[in-house]
């Protein structure tokens, strides 16, 4: 049975057996009517000859009630751009590819580097952030919700379920977290499960009660990549361009909205999307990567507290981390026991070993540059900088591009 506790500091919507599918998408049809929303979907071209986004093109043939798809595309040709634009043509609702990687938009990038204005790498994150901006230009919508382009298990409940709470005016939120259950024939999540949660619990014992931590930890997927909120919001945050980005981007949130304003919500019973590989020997890539991101995200945030992370201090929170995160593998290997899971032990503990080794790694870079990963301008001040910029240059090169 479903539970509705609301055990954080944060608004949980849940899903319910209650809940129907097509009761909330005439809903959804009903208010776009007045207001409309955006789908802004981050994509690398390989993800178009995966399993999974074939899959949510399918579903989204039926999303008659968005207004407009965005496509994010990264790492693809002339030719790449030409079959994305064929690929998503299957979708009835107008749909838009931004060619990253192409000529008009990189001049964008260096042009705005030169006036000090840096939209950093290439990555998910400068991805998400162009694609907000083509929506703020274009002026059309209330809110944009954003999910990830691997999910295997997709249907149309993530896209309700997730735009819902913004776009309805009885609600009164202006930005949603998806969360969900990651698990097929084991847990999955071990990023969350293994290195952020107990790694929050470990910085609560050593620097106490804080209504940030409380907030971080009242998400119950917070490295989720579904996300929705208002276009008026999505002028005041700024994106990281690497793994930080989810925690980044719920530390911009936290700063910008009131609580009250904020929530997650139960998307769907079961989740799976493309697992990150896991080489502790790699820390450009992967699940060791992101966690080194996370670490180094939160050392930035705890300093704008005045806390110094001595290498003492370092060496405290790794045993301390490392002690709250064997707590959980017994915990664990009590839910997949009773749910009939594979539970590997020792591939869980020798994950924690290789997760300590991040503390360290995230240390020397975050001593080596303290302002940590490279934070893109919000389009509000780049909208002051270089009016030009939203209200005719990207609109005009991303609609020509399409044909338009």
């Amino acid at each position: 049975m479903s539970d509705f506790f609301q055990n954080g500091i944060i608004t949980t919507l849940h899903k319910l057996p209650s809940y129907s599918l097509l009761k909330i998408e005439n809903s959804i049809r009903e208010i776009s009517k007045e207001r409309k929303f955006a789908l802004l979907l981050p994509s690398l071209y390989s993800e178009l000859k995966g399993k999974a986004l074939p899959g949510i093109v399918e579903q989204l043939k039926e999303a008659d009630y968005i207004h407009e798809v965005v496509v994010s595309l990264d790492s693809a040709s002339r030719a790449e751009f030409d079959h994305a634009k064929e690929f998503f043509k299957k979708i009835p609702t107008k749909t838009t590819i931004i060619w990253n990687d192409s000529p008009q938009i990189q001049a964008i990038y260096k042009n705005l580097k030169r006036n000090g204005l840096d939209p950093g790498k290439k990555g998910k994150g400068r991805g998400v952030w162009t694609g907000m901006g083509y929506i703020l230009a274009k002026g059309e919508v209330y809110m944009v919700t954003l999910h990830d382009c691997d999910i295997r298990t997709y249907s149309r409940d993530i896209l309700a379920r997730l735009t819902y709470p913004i776009l309805s005016k009885r609600l009164n939120y202006d930005f949603a977290k998806g969360y969900y259950a990651r698990f097929a024939d084991m847990l999955h999540g071990r990023a969350v499960r293994l290195f952020f949660s107990p790694l929050l619990k470990a910085l609560k014992k050593i620097f106490g009660e804080r209504e940030f931590f409380d907030y971080l930890e009242s998400f119950r997927y917070p490295l989720s990549g579904e996300v929705a909120m208002t276009t008026e919001l999505t002028r005041r945050v700024r994106f990281s361009s690497d793994w930080g980005l989810e925690i980044g981007l719920l530390r911009e949130i936290y700063t910008n909205l009131d609580l009250s304003s904020i929530c997650q919500v139960d998307l769907v019973d079961r989740y799976d999307h493309k697992h990150q590989e896991f080489d502790a020997d790699n820390i450009t890539s992967g699940i060791m990567r992101m966690a080194i991101d996370i670490a180094r995200t939160f050392f930035r945030v705890l300093s704008q507290d005045g806390i110094i992370f001595s290498s003492d201090l370092i060496r405290t929170l790794k045993i301390t981390y490392y002690d709250y995160a064997m707590e959980f593998v017994e915990k664990y290997k009590n839910l997949a026991l009773l749910n009939n899971l594979k539970y590997d032990r020792n591939r869980e503990m020798i994950a924690i070993e290789k997760f300590t080794t991040a503390f360290d790694i995230a240390a020397e870079e975050f001593h080596k540059h303290p302002l940590g990963s490279h934070l893109i301008p919000t389009w509000g001040r780049i909208d002051s900088a270089m009016p030009d910029l939203l209200n005719t240059k990207i609109p005009d090169i991303v609609d020509k591009l399409n044909g338009r």
